[in-house]
């Protein structure tokens, strides 16, 4: 099951207690207070790990605490602290304030660690009080309480193409012959339950991740259907390719309610480079084909048949310099003399 959203209560372990306590040893006599501190509370932190790519274990469990320090102890021997909560999440969650709805951090990288709840501090023991003048203190301190928060978790993942269309216009039939993915295929609409990841290898030094989105409807920003819910998920992409059935009464107007509907989500997303992909290729008549090709009812856009395999590598070639990662700038050469 796939789960982009989830809140949880995250509290950091409580700070041991001081310890108030003299020093009681044969043959010395009025030892003093030899009080120690009391040990830190741990920290709650989140990891990004790239293992996971769903938020479902925060189903079943929304209630995490680090491990509280230990008290002082005579002898001035200070508690042990906490150890620290570390909590694994997808790469590619945001983490924002469940009260203030501040964005607290984007884990966007593997190993991206944020701490979302710092453990208390120790109370001090009455060694620490102990002065010229008030030299048997029976002071010390409590422990600080750990901080306390309610976190809102939401996931987009990280992918460079996004394939965005109307339900039943072959995305998950593209996703699964150009990738390794092996998603729910079927004859109908709505096939497309949640979204899909799936490595495009164009050779052995050109790869990219593709994302297959469940089926826009019209009306979607209003909430219609499941595709909206998901766009969420395109936001992180380098480009987009809006795939639009051939075999549409009219796919221009398809286009355009797909642009309109993404546009209503995300203005953002309008400005990444797009293409457009006329899918189902396979099942227009000979004569239908040679039409389309002499009056293309969407200029500039990819004819295809994810079921045959035609026009795929025009494509992918297409999407490549659209998600082609920036190239590092070379290292300034030294000018000679000096």
């Amino acid at each position: 099951m796939f789960v982009d959203e989830a809140r949880i209560s995250v509290t950091g372990g409580d700070g041991g207690n001081g310890c108030a306590s003299f020093r009681r040893e044969k043959f010395v006599p009025k030892g003093g207070p030899d009080g120690g501190d009391g040990g830190g509370g741990g920290s709650v932190l989140l990891a990004a790990d790239p293992e996971l790519n769903t938020l479902l274990p925060f189903r079943y469990r929304t209630i995490f605490k680090a491990e509280r320090g230990r008290h002082g102890e005579g002898a001035l021997r200070t508690g042990r602290s906490g150890h620290d909560l570390e909590i694994k999440v997808p790469v590619g969650t945001l983490v924002f304030d469940a009260e203030g709805d501040a964005l607290l951090a984007d884990l966007a990288h593997a190993q991206d660690r944020v701490v979302v709840a710092r453990g208390g501090r120790g109370g001090r023991g009455n060694a620490r009080f102990a002065t010229a003048t008030h030299q048997a203190p029976r002071r010390a301190d409590p422990g600080e309480p750990g901080e306390e928060r309610v976190l809102e978790l939401e996931l987009k993942l990280i992918a460079d193409v996004g394939f965005v269309g109307l339900p039943n216009a072959g995305k998950s039939t593209l996703l699964a012959r150009v990738t390794r993915a092996r998603p729910r295929i079927g004859p109908y609409a709505f096939t497309t339950l949640e979204p899909n990841l799936g490595i495009v290898e164009l050779d052995e030094e050109r790869q990219f991740v593709a994302a297959d989105l469940p089926g826009l409807i019209e009306g979607a920003h209003q909430g219609r259907g499941l595709g909206l819910q998901f766009l969420r998920h395109v936001e992180r992409t380098r480009a987009l390719a809006f795939l639009i059935d051939v075999t549409s009464e009219d796919p221009a107007r398809d286009l355009a309610l797909l642009e309109r509907e993404v546009s209503v989500y995300s203005a953002t997303l309008m400005e990444k480079p797009r293409v457009v992909v006329l899918t189902k290729s396979d099942l227009l008549a000979p004569e239908a084909r040679l039409l389309l090709d002499r009056h293309p009812p969407i200029p500039g856009a990819v004819l295809i048949s994810a079921h045959r395999g035609d026009g795929l590598r025009e494509l992918l070639e297409r999407l490549w310099p659209m998600v082609m990662p920036p190239a590092e700038p070379a290292p300034e050469r030294a000018t000679p003399g000096e």
